[in-house]
């Protein structure tokens, strides 16, 4: 495994367990049992990059060829569901703090997929369509979490409060613009990955959000 793949490949480790963690938490907060807090942690992982597999043709999806995201996911929720169980007081007297926790790992898993996505669809032979290359990275970093929040019947998050799909398309379109640049294959991935998570991180600080027509 050369060094540029290990690049990819620990970055796609952090995501899917940046993501689970953040999943299962919801999946917490929710009172769901052990299978719902792994199931709805899998699915905010790996369901944004099953989507874009889709769209892109590859079948099955990823996530049926390769057991180990799918295993990290569920090893991230159950250790989640371990703790939250074992200290359920100070789980429930914590839960501001908790829910700043997840805003953090949700803000590493978004910039690590938005530009994961983005990758696998220029490497897929989209290269010269930024716009499809662009959509494939947001898909995949807002996909999962749009399924989990259909799944647990809420608004999906992405569609009402903080910049967060406009956040995934600036890490993705930052690493397609720079990838066909010129630039270093691993810088333009961090450039990527820091553009996206750092306006999130931005957006939850400072709360930003796009504008409502019915709010001030």
């Amino acid at each position: 495994m050369n060094d540029v793949h290990f690049f990819f490949q620990a970055g796609e480790w952090i995501g899917t367990a940046a993501f689970a963690v953040s999943g299962a938490m919801v999946a917490v907060d929710k009172d769901n049992d052990i299978f719902g807090v792994i199931f709805l942690a899998v699915v905010t992982a790996l369901g944004g990059g099953t989507i874009r597999d889709i769209i892109i043709g590859h079948l099955p999806p990823r996530m049926f060829s390769n057991f180990h995201y799918v295993l990290l996911a569920t090893i991230c929720a159950l250790a989640v569901f371990v703790l939250a169980r074992i200290f359920k007081q100070k789980f429930v007297e914590k839960e501001a703090f908790i829910e700043q926790v997840n805003n953090v790992f949700d803000a590493i898993g978004l910039g690590v997929f938005a530009v994961s996505g983005a990758r696998i669809g220029m490497e897929a032979g989209f290269a010269q369509n930024v716009f499809l290359v662009t959509f494939l990275g947001m898909t995949t970093a807002v996909g999962g979490g749009m399924l989990r929040d259909m799944l647990i019947q809420e608004m999906p998050f992405v569609l009402k409060k903080h910049i967060y799909a406009v956040a995934a398309i600036a890490g993705a379109l930052s690493y397609a613009l720079l990838a066909r640049a010129g630039a270093a294959t691993t810088a333009a991935y961090a450039v990527g990955c820091m553009v996206t998570t750092g306006m999130r991180i931005l957006a939850t600080i400072y709360r930003w959000n796009l504008p409502h027509a019915l709010r001030k």
